[in-house]
């Protein structure tokens, strides 16, 4: 089996498949100075991972005596994997940090998309940092402004989720109805995304920081680069200490008539575990712990598919109709 183009390297076990990628070119100099910039320590552990038509040009670094470059392995090689070496997602490469991989920088060279997505989810005790031949970006500090952005949040008395996903459009969204609004977390060079057909607001992260951060002010400046934020950078601005609740200035809603306050949530206030919550169980008032995404699915009036398992009647298989949809062999011609 000749196989071209892109392909999850799954082994085969009962055909030979021969893998056609091609070649697509790479600016080895950019790749390299945006690798500089990004560790700019040359004792640095960074394990270099590609997209497949990138693979041609991966070649060694003297200059960086700690760096690993994965091989992409099409099926599996014989015997079990020595100690230190990883195979996965047809990449093979052997680590020496002396923590492990968990110690290891990943640095990939390729657009963002699934494949991307995958590593990170995996491998996601590890930094990321990506470096797109077609643009001659290079992103870093996914993790640090999620961080970010989860204690922004939480300081603000929101509870955020995380979503993993290559390309945001309206339809997978649109799974999340109860999300009031999105932040994507991209590249400077697809950051800035037009949300009018969402069903929900998709916002970046410094217009995030407006909303939440009550130190940061609009002065006309945007910044479509994240790194930008994170503490340390030309942008970064310290949200003001929580203020005790018993300090706190009470406002009245407009909306509902009820009290509210206003200030930042107590981050040394101790507090519940975000998913679970506690519930009488029974009679005899025992404790029990419910989840509420639990609760909410139960009160919806649609739950997905069921199985109903035995309760299908079985019968016989049939022929089905054949053709296309727009004329089938057994329709009349018109």
């Amino acid at each position: 089996v000749l196989h071209y183009g892109p392909a999850c390297l799954s082994p085969c076990g009962k055909l030979p498949v021969l893998h056609i990628f091609g070649q697509q070119p790479l600016d080895i100099a950019r790749c390299i100075e945006a690798f500089r910039e990004l560790y700019p320590d040359q004792q640095s552990h960074v394990v270099v991972l590609s997209d497949v038509v990138y693979a041609h040009a991966m070649s060694e670094c003297s200059a960086y005596p700690n760096i690993v470059f994965s091989r992409v392995m099409c099926g599996d090689p014989p015997g079990p994997a020595p100690p230190g070496e990883v195979r996965q997602f047809g990449r093979q490469f052997l680590v020496e940090a002396p923590g492990g991989l968990q110690d290891c920088a990943m640095f990939y060279v390729g657009a963002e998309g699934l494949t991307l997505t995958s590593f990170m989810l995996t491998w996601n005790c590890c930094p990321f940092s990506s470096f797109d031949p077609a643009t001659g970006w290079g992103v870093a500090g996914y993790l640090a402004v999620l961080q970010h952005l989860r204690e922004l949040l939480r300081r603000a008395g929101k509870r955020s989720y995380t979503l993993a996903v290559g390309k945001p459009n309206p339809a997978k969204l649109a799974n999340f109805l109860e999300v009031d609004i999105f932040v994507l977390v991209a590249c400077a060079q697809n950051s800035l995304l037009d949300s009018s057909d969402f069903y929900r607001p998709v916002v970046t992260p410094y217009e995030l920081e407006l909303a939440c951060n009550p130190a940061r002010e609009w002065t006309g400046n945007y910044f479509t680069d994240f790194r930008d934020l994170l503490p340390g950078a030309c942008a970064h601005v310290e949200p003001p200490p929580a203020i005790p609740a018993a300090e706190a200035t009470p406002d009245i809603s407009l909306i509902t008539g009820e009290m509210r306050a206003t200030h930042l949530c107590d981050p040394m206030a101790p507090q519940l575990p975000p998913s679970t919550t506690l519930a009488c169980r029974d009679q005899t008032r025992a404790l029990m712990e419910i989840s509420p995404a639990a609760s909410f699915l139960e009160s919806r009036s649609w739950r997905g598919l069921e199985q109903q398992l035995g309760q299908t009647p079985i019968s016989k298989a049939v022929q089905g109709r054949r053709g296309i949809a727009i004329a089938y062999e057994d329709e009349g011609r018109k």
